[in-house]
């Protein structure tokens, strides 16, 4: 998922996602390429395509990047086997602009903390 596309999809679900962490988060996504394949699974909260008038359930689960409550998101279609990002890629949501704040460039080392 692009920029553009994260964005698009994150503000036709702006106000589920606020039900559903207490967070307005910032448009897009941090992606965050880790050594192995990570599977979600555990305690995970589902936005029914419903919910936001989208064609897939989205998954999310909660993490910490750099201190701050995040969550990681995946789609139905990045649970399967079609999906848009291999599973060592992490697609986070923040209330947060990592970016700006802590002027991150591709290819830095942050610290992630997966609940």
């Amino acid at each position: 998922m692009d920029f553009g596309e994260a964005c698009f999809w994150m503000k036709k679900a702006e106000k589920i996602l606020y039900k559903k962490t207490g967070k307005r988060m910032v448009c897009g996504t941090l992606n965050i390429e880790i050594d192995k394949n990570y599977n979600l699974e555990g305690n995970l909260e589902i936005i029914h395509k419903e919910e936001y008038g989208g064609d897939q359930e989205v998954y999310i689960k909660e993490c910490e990047v750099l201190g701050h409550k995040s969550y990681i998101i995946r789609t139905d279609k990045n649970m399967s086997e079609n999906f848009d990002h291999p599973y060592n890629i992490l697609e986070i949501i923040s209330d947060v602009n990592f970016r700006e704040m802590y002027k991150l460039q591709d290819g830095d080392t942050i610290k992630i903390i997966i609940k």
